[in-house]
């Protein structure tokens, strides 16, 4: 029996070198693997040796060699694959380990191409893909976490077809996913990103029960350990619909940096929000925006939350409560409550991933864009339209209600007040319904708009909006400009003594 092993993490590999070997493998290796190996004492044939031929030009032919390739890739239930090897002198090659050359790590250390390129590894994949192929013979070996599992069933001869199918599949996604990566790379280098073919790639972090619906199966995948190390479970199973909520609350109570932002989310949509000097004080006002919604909702806090805060928490039934971190004691009284879920982030404030893409299913096919963000500076920019200008608390919380409605489903309109979020319409077919329905639930809940701002994610098209909001209190609007009626807005605002802004930018979100 012959292990070939050659890799670019070498971590575990000279343990699992020796275990192979007092199981009566012959070991052949290349380069860096092949001098690791042999230092540490292990039996070990360089791979030269097989293909009496030297590595060539700066090693970038080593493995790609029939004496390599016909080892690994004849058929052991074929006679005339027997016969064929024999005659060429080809020995069997019976595992095959290899990891690849580091490209996510090289672009992410260096923009020198020269270097970029030299880290694309040719002979590793063709090795995997021959084991791969091959798997009926032949064990495949491309993660380090496997070493241990391999070498299990190597010695309690459970070395089965189905062992190996697995083995199988999880190497052709390991090039897969390295492939994708370098030609994602490529077009984002020369073709800003949006080349003929776009591949997106995820690691399997854990599955969902159900996804949207029992009927339908769903699991969370990751596309760079954001999960794997930042999302630690305390109580609970996170849904399908938990995972989108969580992100959808994370995103905007993590906009506001080291700021006491907690966001509670409905259905996918805020509906409550507040700056304050303590979480608490923050909790408390962001569930007085919409107190009916909040039962059953999603809470992002940006911070750790401690005992009084969960104690707050635990009034109402929240389904899931996700935070930078939780104190022991916060989570004990958390827990009381049975169907509670809780995450943690492990930090001690809430660390955007900040996904430079993101993109949505359409039938047949699916849509692609670069991501949408407020900027920090976004407001400080805007244009001041009317005669009068905001104050500085009125533009703290115009900066608010921005960031919310950018991250709130269109057409939506945000009202802010005090630095927390009082009402929102969200997700209607025209913007005037949205300020109205927002409107309306404030004034069921009693609560008082006036002295409030308002942000608009996308242009008023008709003054009707600003005529609203006028007769609530809103003092001051922020919105992209950019309707043909924009003239009749700004008379609007000048009519009713309001301060109102543009920015320039529309931040949909469908």
């Amino acid at each position: 029996m012959r292990a070939l092993i050659s890799v670019s993490d070498k971590s575990g590999v000279l343990e699992f070198a020796r275990e192979l070997e007092s199981l009566g493998y012959e070991i052949i290796s290349t380069g860096g693997t092949y001098k690791v190996l042999k230092e540490a004492g292990v039996s070990v044939v360089e791979v030269t040796e097989i293909t009496k031929f030297p590595e060539c030009f700066e090693g970038r032919v080593k493995t790609l060699n029939p004496y390599i390739h016909g080892g690994i890739l004849h058929r052991r239930d074929k006679q005339d694959h027997i016969n064929q090897a024999k005659e060429l002198n080809i020995e069997g090659i019976d595992l095959v380990c290899v990891n690849l050359y580091p490209f996510k790590q090289t672009i992410e250390k260096t923009d020198d191409f020269e270097e970029i390129i030299e880290n694309i590894d040719i002979g590793g994949p063709a090795m995997v893909r021959s084991a791969a192929k091959n798997f009926n013979d032949v064990i495949i070996v491309t993660d380090v976490k496997d070493y241990d599992t391999v070498l299990e069933n190597l010695k309690n001869d459970t070395n089965s077809l189905e062992f190996r199918r697995n083995l199988m599949i999880k190497a052709y996604e390991h090039t897969a996913s390295y492939d994708s990566m370098i030609a994602n790379y490529m077009n984002k280098r020369f073709n800003g990103g949006f080349g003929d073919k776009q591949f997106i790639v995820g690691n399997k972090v854990f599955d969902t029960r159900y996804g949207e619906n029992p009927h339908q199966k769903g699991a969370l995948y990751e596309f760079d350990k954001q999960f794997s190390k930042k999302f630690i479970t305390l109580k609970g199973e996170a849904s399908f619909n938990n995972m989108g909520d969580i992100s959808g609350a994370a995103k905007i109570a993590g906009s506001f940096g080291e700021e006491n932002a907690v966001c509670i989310v409905k259905h996918g949509n805020p509906c409550g929000f507040a700056i304050k000097d303590t979480l608490l004080e923050s909790y408390t006002e962001a569930l007085k925006c919409d107190p009916i919604s909040a039962y059953g909702g999603v809470v992002a806090v940006n911070g750790v939350i401690d005992l009084e805060l969960a104690k707050k928490m635990n009034e109402i039934f929240l389904e899931v409560v996700f935070a930078a971190d939780f104190s022991d004691e916060a989570v004990e009284e958390l827990s009381r409550k049975k169907r509670i879920k809780l995450f943690k982030k492990g930090t001690k404030k809430l660390e955007l991933e900040n996904t430079p893409f993101n993109f949505k299913i359409v039938d047949g096919g699916f849509v692609y864009q670069t991501s949408d963000k407020v900027k920090d500076d976004e407001l400080e920019k805007a244009e001041c339209k009317s005669s009068k200008e905001a104050s500085d608390s009125e533009k703290k919380d115009l900066e608010i209600a921005l960031k919310v409605a950018a991250l709130t489903k269109s057409n939506c309109v945000v009202y802010v007040k005090n630095s927390a979020m009082v009402a929102v319409g969200m997700g209607m077919t025209s913007r005037v319904d949205a300020a109205k329905a927002a409107i309306r639930k404030a004034e069921d809940l009693g609560l008082d708009l006036k002295g409030c701002v308002l942000a608009s994610e996308a242009f008023f098209p008709f003054r009707d909006s600003i005529d609203a909001a006028a007769e609530v209190g809103v003092s001051a609007i922020v919105e992209p400009g950019g309707s043909i009626r924009d003239d009749e807005v700004i008379e609007a605002a000048n009519e009713h003594g309001m301060s109102l802004y543009f920015t320039g930018k529309r931040h949909f979100l469908h």
